[in-house]
């Protein structure tokens, strides 16, 4: 029982501390052997680049997003933008058409965003093509610190940072702000090593002639389609100035489902990526793949509760005290976890225990992510989360 304790242990503890310890160690001694990674200037290199925002009924943004957009920074002589509105019953496809820097591709039925991207791609021809959500919105220079690294013809995409607003209100997702600064500090060590092991699809971009179509019930495509790009040893940039600011979402429920969602998808990606779990045919790119992606979406949930049923038992029929201390400090986060969960049920904001709280929900997401997946209950078609008003 003592073996299994300390191997689910390790494990729980490598997934979520240990990678980003081994990840550090190991960038530093590439820096050490290799030098850091040479970026250009901004500026310095800007190819024909296709900018494609998917919307489904974003009339109450919309218009901040196109003014958004039109004030990007990039070679208007090679920039074209493309709004795709899929399925959109509101008024967000006539708000687009009045702008003639736009071009507008709008289709009545609702088929899903793979398909809208699928008619945006029809009609790209250039070099780059940058793909990010109608609700999220691009720093000034975002495109221009993009499109600096595929001067490397070794890079085949680039992933910008996603960032989450804030509020002073009640924020029952302040947990969310928090994992996507450790995640955005992963990618980083993630790319200056080898490769960023998927892009996030609020901002990401890609080589045309690498793009590969994912298959139409494709639930994470943002994360197929730039994989399928690694897996042809072609590397994925992480560009942290580069950034997508969206508003948090609206409650835990909200953000819940859309966990659930990431998890189902992130089964199937697994099941459909298997061959990248082979480590002697993609090197790094599985060492990574497996620690940062694979561990989170499958074991290690599992390996939390075993965790905690052994360690009882090794409390009650084992005499060393330090499964005693590791049982307090495990029940002492978990009654975190739990008051966390009882504050956001009265709106009462106090970070030190929404955290706990969001580790748990996150790994509870995956957990119900597995069984929608197993049951075909999750749709391709996405179902966007509530945000927070701005």
């Amino acid at each position: 029982m003592s073996v299994i304790y300390w191997f689910s242990l390790f494990i729980v503890f490598y997934t979520y501390l240990g990678y980003g310890i081994v990840l550090y160690v190991l960038v530093r001694i590439r820096r050490v052997l290799k030098g850091e990674r040479r970026v250009l200037p901004l500026g310095f290199y800007q190819p024909t680049l296709t900018l494609v925002v998917a919307a489904y009924n974003e009339e109450s943004l919309i218009l901040d997003k196109i003014k958004n957009t039109l004030a990007l920074e990039y070679d208007r002589n090679k920039l074209k933008i493309i709004f795709v509105t899929d399925g959109s019953t509101d008024n967000t496809p006539d708000i687009v058409s009045r702008f003639s820097e736009i071009t507008l591709l709008h289709s009545e039925g609702r088929l899903g965003k793979i398909n809208a991207m699928r008619r945006a791609m029809e009609t790209v021809e250039t070099e780059i093509v940058v793909f990010t959500d109608a609700n999220t919105f691009l720093n000034p220079q975002a495109l221009s610190l993009i499109a600096r690294h595929y001067y490397d013809p070794k890079v085949g995409a680039v992933s910008g940072e996603k960032r989450v607003m804030q509020d002073e209100k009640s924020d029952a997702t302040a947990g969310e702000g928090f994992y996507w600064q450790y995640e955005s500090m992963l990618k980083k060590w993630d790319s200056e090593l080898y490769s960023v092991v998927g892009a996030a699809g609020e901002l990401f971009s890609v080589r045309r002639i690498l793009y590969r179509h994912v298959e139409m019930d494709t639930i994470l495509d943002d994360f197929m389609i730039s994989l399928r790009i690694a897996e042809q040893g072609y590397r994925i940039v992480y560009e942290p100035n580069a950034y997508a600011s969206e508003l948090p979402s609206d409650n835990i429920e909200e953000e819940l489902k859309r966990k659930i969602r990431i998890a189902a998808g992130g089964i199937q990606s697994i099941v459909r990526l298997k061959h990248l779990l082979n480590p002697i045919k993609h090197g790094l790119l599985s060492f990574q793949y497996i620690s940062h992606r694979v561990l989170r979406w499958t074991a290690t949930p599992f390996l939390l509760i075993l965790t905690f049923i052994v360690n009882i038992y090794l409390s009650i029929y084992d005499e060393s005290s330090i499964y005693d201390l590791l049982m307090a400090g495990q029940c002492l986060f978990y009654l975190m976890a739990f008051a966390g969960w009882i504050l956001e049920k009265r709106k009462i904001k106090v970070k030190l225990l929404f955290v706990p709280y969001y580790f748990c929900i996150m790994n509870y997401a995956v957990l119900a992510g597995m069984v929608r997946y197993f049951k075909g209950s999750q749709s391709a078609v996405w179902e966007k989360a509530k945000r927070k008003s701005a």
